[in-house]
């Protein structure tokens, strides 16, 4: 192996641990995994948690560096999908409750009765924006 070869080995694994370490310490800020157990009350299976973001972290990593094509049904791709739309509404949804943007943005515009209202049009722009651009940009237009 030559120095040029190792020198990007060594770079490839300080931005891995710097992404790893900044990924854990979002979701400790967030405060997710504690979080989750109690809402669902199922804190005896944290450890679980814990170890479904390890592996799903590292399958991903691995995932996305060889661009594999799996060719599965519809049937099994869309919970596939699913689940990763819930995770990342679950992690937006820690985000804006830490930073407590929704109670300040509505006491600011006169809404704190009706948060909910707010709420769900967040909610559903979020769904109705990313179906827009999956069935238009991504699929090619509907056909």
């Amino acid at each position: 192996m030559n120095v040029q070869f190792l020198f990007v080995m060594l770079i490839g694994f300080a931005e891995g641990i710097a992404v790893g370490a900044g990924f854990v310490a979002f979701l400790s800020v967030l405060g997710i995994i504690p979080r989750l157990t109690q809402l669902s009350k199922t804190l005896h299976l944290i450890r679980f948690y814990e170890w479904g973001i390890i592996v799903g972290a590292v399958v991903a990593s691995w995932l996305s560096l060889r661009n594999p094509t799996l060719g599965l049904p519809k049937f099994v791709v869309i919970p596939i999908g699913l689940g990763a739309g819930i995770f990342i509404g679950m992690l937006a949804a820690a985000l804006t409750e830490v930073l407590n943007v929704l109670p300040i943005l509505t006491k600011r515009i006169g809404f704190i009765d009706k948060i909910l209202v707010l709420l769900m049009a967040i909610v559903l722009g979020k769904v109705f924006g990313s179906l827009f651009h999956w069935t238009i940009f991504v699929d090619g237009g509907i056909k």
